[in-house]
């Protein structure tokens, strides 16, 4: 693709090179300018080109200026079509490297994975450097509309970076015009936006502090939203966005609220007062009159005074807390998480013990004799830490002649030791009272000369990790080199498929499968992103007839293909909740299910599908106790094959719940059953980070023992070795 540039002065760029695609727009490299990225629009507008030349016209002050570093990815210049027309197609913007999203920093396990040292005295200087890139906007007339997670860069020093910022409402100062953010996401969106049509609505900063106070909450309670919490009234547990309308903020003091906080989250005594009393005025006060949250500015003042009042723990250094606190709380946070520290020390992170499973818990819960392999979902690589119980230290010191060698470990780990030191006490890098760091980067240089092998072996080892962005980046440089590796396109597209870049993830799967029309995984992989994507289509049954055509494109290169019988029998499924004969479409996904299992019966997610489908079934079935009796089989076959599934546990319980309130003879029996399932289901799921299925497990058992939570909160040790996430 050419574009045409026009400053410093007129060039044209090929644009070969995609780093990514969404549904607006495709990213690419820009060849003379490693710095920058092209977004060039698919269907270029008059109200992109007037709206791009306003933002130009009056950019926001960058706070980090002074840093040499960019929190606010603003557009650089325009980019014109070739073609004589003159019309604007996209822009250039700088090319932000060596950053992740913010949820990989509130998120303790992926903190823990990719940067153990980042403590909480970072995630408030994170919070501070957040509120900045706020104020800088808000102060130049914008608001940013679509505030979430997936648009906010975060560097291994605490450093922020606003991106995508083309969406963000911008106000023409010459002509008034407004051109408005026509999306937005509901856990981000505050009371008076629930449920309206934002194109039809002009944002206000009111509204963009909503959603910081979101996002400040989340990085200092451990990734926990401000309205999650096990619900404690009848029903299903409403969504967030109905809790936000609700004016439900979880930690209320003020007002009662059917919801008790998630136990394994933070306390809300560990916030400096001074942060708790923002957050009040944010979710409390701000649910009846938006003009009371506090400001971007105010939230500066509030962070810097809690980072001012921090003290470091007598037994590790890792540990920063607020001084109104009488003990360290992150100490008996790890206690409580069954020894997984959420900032480990340096001596953890030198033995990895940061990265080890957590200490079994003491429950009364009886633990299988053997720990199956877990089965991978479509596109998730499982990596299991390994252990060497017989070269320890201690072992080796029992014999006299292993003492030189003893004596050299040593020496060498006080080396690492003394060397992780000398870059801890790094002097502050900048004068700025609210972007000064503490943490030097450790990430080495990369070398700009690796073959096509080394950058898509190191690719294959990020994703192995779950560090998908690095994977991307590694993938991006192999296929620089070789853009015609079909495979390569795969793997790039499964860790977009995981960072829910589902727009970038089906443009690889079909350009593997131009470049190889029998690439199997890229049609089963497609079908899957297609059927992802039809959540947020305004013509799902287009998708799902897509995703079922690659499927069946699957299928004939290979019949005996199981994920793909699978995928398959999960879009029919749904397909049958709204089609006119559900009853035919449930039996092909009934069919499909028992296909995959007559190939591999040792497949778990195939008897788990066939139960969920029995158990729809049964819902409008005269007979529902044989189609309820079916779903239940066939839980009972994939636990069989994997106990270790939240989930099955979960459908399982309250398949035994519903058979409890027909009132048979056996209606107490299945009640038991379900408060087993539905215990055993948040047990497993903790084990396994889960949290979307332990707080289902959680509100589905409030609702079994009849909303008796407290006494079951204190009486269950099922939360014996929780963590969040």
């Amino acid at each position: 693709m050419q574009v045409l540039r026009c400053l410093p002065k007129q060039e044209i760029l090929n644009l070969n090179v995609s780093l990514g695609r969404g549904g607006e727009a495709c990213i690419y490299a820009v060849p003379s300018q490693s710095n920058l990225v092209a977004k060039v629009y698919h269907k270029p507008t008059a109200a992109h080109a007037y709206k791009l030349q306003a933002m130009l016209v009056n950019p926001p002050e960058n706070p980090t200026a002074n840093l040499g570093h960019i929190s606010i990815a603003w557009p650089q210049d325009v980019l014109r079509a070739v073609d004589g027309s003159d019309r604007i197609v996209g822009f250039l913007m700088p090319r932000i490297r060596g950053m992740r999203p913010i949820i990989d920093f509130y998120n303790p396990r992926t903190r823990r994975q990719h940067c153990p040292l980042f403590n909480y005295q970072y995630l408030l200087r994170t919070a501070r450097n957040l509120a900045a890139a706020f104020a800088a906007l808000h102060s130049s007339g914008y608001c940013i509309g679509d505030v979430n997670e997936s648009n906010i860069l975060v560097s291994d020093t605490a450093l922020v970076t606003l991106v995508d910022t083309d969406s963000f409402q911008v106000l023409d100062p010459d002509t008034h015009a407004v051109y408005r953010c026509p999306v937005g996401k509901p856990e981000f969106t505050p009371p008076e936006l629930q449920n309206k049509i934002f194109s039809q609505h002009d944002r206000e900063v009111t509204h963009d502090l909503f959603g910081l106070g979101v996002l400040i909450f989340q990085l200092l309670m451990e990734g926990t939203h401000p309205f999650s919490g096990i619900f404690q009234g009848a029903g299903e547990p409403p969504a967030y966005e109905s809790r936000i309308a609700s004016g439900h903020f979880t930690y209320s003091q003020r007002r009662k609220v059917p919801y008790l906080a998630t136990p394994i989250a933070p306390a809300w005594d560990i916030l400096h007062p001074s942060l708790q009393e923002l957050f009040l005025r944010c979710f409390e006060d701000g649910h009846n009159d938006p003009h009371v949250r506090p400001s971007a500015q105010t939230w500066m003042l509030a962070i810097a005074e809690a980072e001012e009042s921090l003290i470091t723990c007598s037994v590790n250094p890792q540990h920063s807390y607020n001084e109104h606190l009488h003990s360290c709380p992150w100490c008996e946070r790890s206690k409580r998480l069954g020894g997984r520290d959420p900032f480990p020390s340096h001596r953890a992170i030198a033995a990895k013990e940061h990265l080890k499973p957590r200490i079994p818990a003491r429950n009364r819960y009886n633990q299988p004799t053997q720990r199956p392999q877990p089965v991978a979902p479509l596109t998730t690589h499982q990596w299991q830490p390994t252990h060497n119980k017989k070269a320890t230290f201690p072992n080796i010191l029992k014999n006299r002649k292993w003492y030189p060698v003893g004596l050299c470990v040593l020496g060498f780990g006080l080396l690492g030791y003394l060397d992780v030191m000398v870059k801890l006490t790094s002097p502050v890098v900048s004068q700025n009272a609210y972007t000064q760091q503490t943490l030097m980067s450790n990430q080495t240089i990369k070398n700009k000369n690796l073959s096509f092998d080394d950058y898509y072996k190191q690719g294959h080892a990020a994703y192995k990790v779950r560090d998908y962005g690095r994977a991307i980046e590694n993938f991006n440089q192999a296929l620089e080199k070789e853009p015609n590796h079909a495979k390569a396109h795969v793997n790039r597209g499964n860790a977009r498929y995981n960072m829910k870049d589902y727009e970038g993830a089906l443009s690889d799967y079909t350009a593997a499968l131009q470049l190889n029309p029998r690439e199997l995984k890229a049609f089963v992989n497609r079908g899957n992103v297609r059927y992802m994507l039809a959540d947020y289509s305004n013509d799902p049954d287009r998708e799902y007839t897509l995703a079922i055509a690659d499927f069946n494109n699957a299928l004939r290169l290979n019949s005996k293909e199981v994920e793909a019988y699978i995928r398959r029998g999960v879009v029919r499924a749904q397909v049958a909740k709204y089609s006119g004969d559900s009853q035919q479409d449930y039996q092909q996904a009934i069919n499909d299910f028992t296909k995959a299992i007559d190939i591999n019966a040792s497949q778990p997610e195939a008897f788990y599908q066939r139960g969920i489908v029995h158990s729809q079934i049964a819902q409008y079935s005269n007979d529902y106790a044989r189609e309820y009796n079916k779903a239940i089989a066939d839980f009972n076959q994939a636990l069989s094959i994997n106990p270790k599934q939240g989930k099955v546990y979960l459908k399982r319980g309250m398949i035994h719940y519903e058979l409890s309130q027909y009132g048979s003879q056996n209606s107490e029996l299945n009640r038991m059953k379900a408060i087993d399932d539905l215990q055993t289901s948040a047990k497993v799921s903790l084990e396994q980070e889960d949290m979307d299925n332990y707080q289902q497990a959680l509100s589905s058992l409030c609702i079994v023992v009849e909303n008796k939570c407290d006494a079951l909160f204190q009486s269950s040790n099922v939360l014996d070795s929780a963590e969040t996430r």
